[in-house]
């Protein structure tokens, strides 16, 4: 049995096959990690989130009444992009899960560390004091979503260091045949 601390440990030694496939499923728990957290997401969106639509709505319309029509076709546009999204990303935490490869866990470090960066400049630049108070981001979402990207990307760099070793191990053994 693998210790699963261990396998987790982005900078733990890899030395056999079964703790470099754990090693590389890594990254498929931190996709299933984040499909997690587009669902709540998603049910924020369908829930209190419409409150914050119609505020954003309501704000755009009374700068621009032609926007009206196309703010809520955008709100609506993003609850389906979201569920979609999340949809495929649930799909490649399973192909990921199934047959751990490297190329996976690169887009999604490379996507986190791109989320990352850019939820960070954004609050860095954003000033929410222009919003009505119900068209703000609440802040456990904020803060939430960049813990939740922190775990994914450790996560995730742990996967990529057990794909590259499942390559290697597999490529010796294959070699010795």
């Amino acid at each position: 049995m693998i210790d699963l601390k261990r396998a987790l440990n982005p900078t733990a030694p890899i030395t056999t096959e079964a703790e470099a496939i754990a090693a590389a499923r890594a990254s498929a728990v931190a996709i299933f990690l984040g499909v997690l957290w587009g669902i709540v997401g998603v049910i924020y969106l369908m829930t209190a989130g419409q409150a914050v639509m119609e505020a954003a709505v309501a704000t755009a319309t009374a700068q621009n009444p032609e926007a009206a029509g196309m703010v809520s076709m955008m709100a609506q546009t993003a609850l389906w992009m979201s569920v979609g999204l999340v949809v495929i990303q649930a799909v490649l935490g399973f192909v990921q899960w199934t047959k751990p490869n490297i190329v996976i866990p690169i887009i999604f470090a490379l996507l986190v560390a791109f989320g990352l960066v850019s939820g960070l400049l954004g609050l860095a630049t954003a000033d929410q004091s222009a919003l009505p108070e119900a068209a703000r981001t609440p802040a456990w979402q904020i803060w939430g979503g960049f813990a939740v990207m922190v775990v994914e990307l450790l996560l995730h760099i742990t996967g990529i260091r057990g794909a590259q070793k499942l390559d290697k191990l597999r490529f010796a053994a294959a070699q010795d045949y």
